[in-house]
């Protein structure tokens, strides 16, 4: 094997949308790992909503990108070689990594993946590494599910919003979907399980919500912002809960963004709003993994995986995720997986 590796490095910092040159691939010879370091090959990259945000200069939940440093992301792979007691060639792991097909890191910033034998080793990445466990969180920690709540989704056929949904189906919930076309919100009902669906870029939301939710909305879980926000507030019933959970609409703003317009109703329904990063719950991964596991083998949970080919392709397709282009979880294949 080639002792070079290639990754993405952050190039130019983007003035709104991501563009051609915010990401430039680049070769380099991979170092020799130290003690306490593995090296890992990359096999499957998770593209999400939140790589925009470390690309710019907010003040966010973690050190953003800095120019000129590898583009983060998180990543299956498999160990090549190890020099920590923890793992050894051949183990398959997780981690928050460099987009590269190669590369060195301490095991320290290694998680085992979990035995997910009798699912597809893609599907159990794409489930079981960010959009399940924040879904899981959203849902019983943030939002506080209950039987018989009324529970909004905003950008519900994405990979978050789709598994939050069918999770507080699983509940015994009413859930409403908010997607962008009329082909999402097919999903939704169809393939996916919700009650109603409502495509915000034809309906009038306000209306449209309160025809779907007539006893108003018990919990909000929010993945988009701006009017998808103002629109949820309106209707929340009183003691409601929202979860923000993403605000994807915002990420490329050259401008400040506005508050809501309907924050009033904090007061007026008595709302609780919380907002929640999802590595900060990395302690309880084992527990999230076993309700996903459980679920997904029972086949209580569907999804949609969106595959883009090589690592090459991985800046063009993050542009997806912020146009709504990206029909399902967005994923780059990076390597083979390991022979069985």
């Amino acid at each position: 094997m080639s002792d070079t590796a290639r990754t993405w490095h952050f190039n130019r910092r983007p003035d709104g949308d991501i563009a051609s040159d915010t990401l430039a691939l680049r070769a380099a010879p991979l170092p020799t790992p130290g003690e306490g370091q593995c090296v890992v090959r990359t096999i499957y990259l998770s593209l999400d909503a939140t790589n925009r945000v470390w690309l710019s200069d907010w003040d966010i939940y973690m050190d953003p990108i800095r120019l000129g440093d590898p583009m983060r992301g998180f990543l299956l792979g498999e160990v090549t070689a190890s020099r920590h007691p923890a793992y050894e060639p051949g183990q398959l792991v997780c981690c928050l990594g460099p987009w590269s097909d190669r590369f060195v890191i301490d095991g320290e910033a290694l998680q085992p993946f979990p035995d997910a034998s009798g699912l597809p080793l893609a599907d159990a990445f794409a489930i079981l590494m960010i959009a399940g466990p924040t879904a899981y969180v959203g849902m019983f920690d943030i939002g506080r599910i209950e039987a018989g709540d009324t529970v909004v989704v905003t950008a519900a056929a994405g990979a978050v919003g789709s598994l939050a949904g069918q999770i507080a189906k699983l509940k015994g919930c009413r859930v409403i979907g908010v997607a962008g076309s009329d082909e999402k919100c097919r999903w939704l009902t169809d393939d996916f399980g919700f009650d109603a669906a409502i495509n915000y870029r034809t309906e009038d939301l306000v209306p449209a919500l309160r025809e779907k939710a007539p006893d108003g909305i018990d919990v909000h879980f929010e993945n988009v912002g701006g009017e998808v926000l103002d629109a949820g507030l309106t209707c929340m019933n009183d003691y409601g809960r929202v979860v923000i959970c993403g605000l994807i609409s915002t990420y490329n703003s050259r401008d400040p963004v506005p508050g809501p317009y309907m924050f009033r109703n904090v007061i007026m329904r008595r709302l609780t709003i919380r907002g929640f990063v999802i590595l900060d719950y990395a302690d309880r991964y084992p527990e999230f993994h076993a309700a996903l596991l459980e679920w997904m083998r029972a086949g209580s949970l569907r999804y949609r995986l969106d595959m883009v080919e090589g690592l090459e392709a991985a800046a063009d397709a993050l542009r997806l995720l912020y146009t709504g282009g990206n029909r399902g979880k967005l994923m780059v294949r990076i390597g083979a997986e390991p022979a069985q």
